[in-house]
């Protein structure tokens, strides 16, 4: 079967990106940072992945691999765009075999945040009467759970404009969002207040707060400018987290989180340090770990991280999860 041919290597550089809001700020910073390292233009091409089109259901009711990246993704294997510009963790951690993480930009704030009109933290939310807490994600559902039972965790899925309106609403008492979408969209929601949370009270998603610039594998001029995008401590510790989330996930939606950090050791070579978490749905048994290794050793800290968790009880939770998806 004959291959479409590579986007063409003059005009400008169409990037796909989803149709939201979000998405499409993302994808409108790339292109900018495109045009200055190279001097061509760029225009955006959205559309709307599978997993867009089902926004009312809940995350972990349905397979999300690759749902929400499939139809950007094909529009760079047609021909039709040079480029597809990813939120880092909405990608599947098998490769592609004719795609490439050409470039990761540097990353913004990784870390989750509470947000509600009261600007409370996880320990300040009201005792007195139930508290509805909005999020769609297992991992921070059970997160929630752990640090209090009684915390009602009401699934909500939509635009970031869409979920924050729930809490102006009164629908629910506060949600949880990643900081880098609120960074990078800016919405315009007065009368909220978003605090952020540490590792030790909500580990985020691995890759979260960091893009993908995929490509094709054959499409050398693509490859060769997405190079100037790219961060090495981003790409060091988002490739930590996702190796941990690979030898992890098992093709069950266990709430993991991943955090790593580039760091200088004691004679100023970089280190890299991974925290990781695996628990149950509902935050009962909720494993922690860390680990440091040197920075050319990403790929081994996160199956380090990863047998870590599993000998720790973690293993036993997969069965039990997949067990019950049978």
């Amino acid at each position: 079967m004959a291959r479409s041919p590579v986007a063409p290597a003059t005009g400008p550089w169409r990037l796909a990106t989803r149709r939201s809001n979000l998405a499409q700020v993302q994808a409108r910073q790339v292109g900018a940072a495109l045009e200055a390292a190279t001097g061509r233009p760029y225009e955006l091409v959205p559309m709307a992945t599978t997993g867009d089109e089902h926004p009312d259901r809940a995350l972990g009711s349905f397979d999300t691999k690759g749902l929400f990246v499939d139809r950007t993704r094909q529009a760079v294997l047609d021909g039709d765009c040079h480029l597809v510009v990813h939120s880092y963790k909405d990608l599947p951690t098998e490769a592609h075999p004719e795609l490439v993480i050409g470039g990761v930009p540097a990353r913004v704030d990784p870390r989750d945040a509470l947000v509600t009109r009261a600007g409370w933290r996880i320990a300040d939310l009201p005792r007195d009467r139930p508290v509805a807490i909005g999020t769609s994600a297992p991992r921070r559902k059970a997160q929630l759970s752990k640090h209090r039972r009684d915390i009602l965790v009401q699934p909500i899925r939509g635009n970031i404009e869409t979920r924050l309106g729930k809490v102006v609403s009164g629908e629910v008492d506060g949600i949880v969002l990643a900081i880098a979408g609120l960074l990078r969209a800016k919405p315009d929601v007065p009368g909220l207040t978003a605090v952020p949370l540490e590792h030790g009270e909500m580990l985020h998603a691995p890759a979260q707060g960091a893009l993908a610039l995929e490509c094709r594998v054959d499409d050398a001029a693509t490859r060769k400018a997405l190079r100037k995008l790219d961060d090495e401590d981003t790409r060091l510790a988002v490739t930590a987290e996702r190796e941990m989330l690979a030898h992890l996930q098992g093709g069950c939606t266990a709430p993991i989180g991943a955090h790593a950090e580039v760091r200088s050791g004691p004679t100023g070579e970089k280190r890299i340090e991974l925290l990781g978490l695996l628990s149950d749905p509902n935050g009962t048994n909720l494993y922690r770990a860390s680990h440091e290794t040197g920075a050319s050793e990403p790929e081994l800290l996160g199956r380090v991280m990863a047998a870590t968790l599993l000998e720790a009880g973690g293993g036993e939770v997969l069965a039990r999860m997949r067990a019950d998806q049978a």
